[in-house]
């Protein structure tokens, strides 16, 4: 249903992706980077930080903690580090909006600190589950309340004794490790954190990269709290998270040759360039480098038929907010593609599995929600409206879906793509997408 005030994308079927684009700088970085700059001793200075709601909420919470934050400017931040122990009791609860990830984050930041504090969020953010953050970081002896349903808001309360623990992931998820290692800076002794499957590791790679010692194993990665964090510079690439629609566009849609450039391909995160391999696509990493210990590349992709496959469960953790856009590259391919083993889906900004699964109904595909997964038939895809449920990966899937569709789609429900991708429009429009914005009839 369409509600009144609320933005939607109206996008015209046919056309092509070509020419060259950068996506905007990667979430999962900027977010880190602001938190640990501000608990470091010095000057860090951030380039291509993302300057979108999810990323800014972030940085106002750390404002809102004492830090001294200049920027955004032109993706350029300087953060006057406080040090471990700097941190400021804030004078009203912080309002982290949309992020999940700057929720699960600033708790395991906050559990160690001298003072209480109070994270909240919009009423999307106040349903999503906290349990599997709150639960260990108690067992480290920390005070962490969250509403009787496991929900934000959460209240941290101060001056707490941390211990370090040694946790086995019950769900491979990359929040709840950083989490605890956050936590663990300032534990006594050791805190481990084993994970049942690969996540990504920008976390451990900037604690490293600003002088704090971390033990990495298969598996497991290790840290002892009691140390400190040294400033430096530290270079955001384009988020391969942001690139994954428009590499799926590019690979669908007839004719298309696009080069994403500067992308970062850490091997944590690139299940999205291994799974539409696996389907046929015609991708190539050109220019590999390292950009402030992160792996980049320019991905070149064209157009190619894609095949419908099973997807390895090894493969869900990499690339875990990119099945939106995979979801579309399977209702392309030919036969069927089945996703398991991706339960989590059912818990980000919206339930993803369900909400997929209607949009790709409402536009003539078969797709069949599972429990922890989907099964996806390959197939004519006609024009219609579908309804992003307030989901930015979900409102950017749909408007490439729209490139091979055989009428205009309509996505309801748009407003949230600022979250994780300002500027989605233009780029698109940019690259070929023939896409309007509208405000929602009453």
């Amino acid at each position: 249903m369409t509600v009144a005030g609320h933005l939607q994308y109206r996008v015209q079927p046919g056309g092509s992706l070509t020419g060259s684009l950068r996506a905007p700088g990667d979430k999962s970085i900027s977010h880190r980077a602001i938190m640990l700059g501000s608990i470091a001793e010095g000057t860090t200075r951030v380039h291509g930080f993302l300057e979108g709601e999810d990323c800014l909420a972030t940085l106002a919470a750390l404002r809102s903690l004492g830090v001294a934050i200049h920027g955004p400017q032109g993706g350029s931040v300087e953060i006057q580090g406080v040090g471990m122990y700097g941190l400021r009791r804030p004078q009203a609860p912080l309002y982290l909006g949309n992020s999940g990830t700057s929720m699960r984050l600033l708790a395991g930041l906050l559990a160690g600190q001298a003072f209480d504090c109070v994270l909240s969020g919009d009423p999307s953010l106040t349903r999503r589950p906290m349990g599997r953050v709150v639960g260990p970081l108690s067992q480290m002896g920390a005070m962490v309340e969250a509403s009787d349903q496991g929900t934000p808001p959460l209240t941290i309360r101060g001056g707490q004794r941390l211990q370090g623990i040694d946790y086995d992931l019950p769900v491979a998820s990359a929040q709840v490790k950083s989490a605890l290692l956050l936590a663990g800076l300032y534990a006594r002794g050791e805190t481990c954190v084993r994970e049942p499957a690969s996540t990504r590791d920008h976390t451990e790679r900037l604690l490293t990269g600003l002088g704090y010692g971390v033990r990495r194993e298969p598996a497991r990665v290790c840290l002892t709290g009691g140390g400190r964090l040294w400033a430096t510079e530290i270079t955001v690439p384009a988020d391969v998270s942001s690139a994954a629609f428009f590499l799926v566009g590019a690979s669908i849609a007839e004719g298309s040759d696009l080069v994403l450039e500067h992308v970062g391909v850490n091997p944590t995160r690139t299940g999205v360039i291994e799974i539409l391999r696996m389907m046929g696509a015609d991708l190539e990493l050109h220019n590999p480098r390292e950009v402030g210990g992160e792996p980049v590349a320019d991905i070149r992709v064209r157009s190619a038929p894609l095949k419908g496959i099973r997807i390895p469960v090894g493969l869900v953790p990499l690339a875990i907010d990119e099945f939106p856009a995979l979801f579309i590259a399977a209702a392309c391919a030919r036969g069927e593609t089945i996703l398991e083993g991706a339960a989590e889906l059912r818990v980000k900004e919206s339930d993803r599995i369900q909400v997929m699964a209607e949009g790709l109904t409402a536009l003539g595909v078969e797709a069949e929600p599972r429990e922890d997964g989907i099964r996806i038939v390959g197939g004519r895809m006609g024009g219609g409206r579908v309804d992003s449920h307030g989901d930015h990966r979900v409102a950017m899937a749909f408007v490439m879906a729209a490139l091979v569709a055989d009428g205009a789609v309509i996505v309801d429900r748009c407003e949230n793509v600022d979250t994780s991708f300002p500027g989605f429009v233009d780029l698109a429009r940019q690259a070929g997408v023939s896409i309007e914005t509208l405000q929602a009839p009453a």
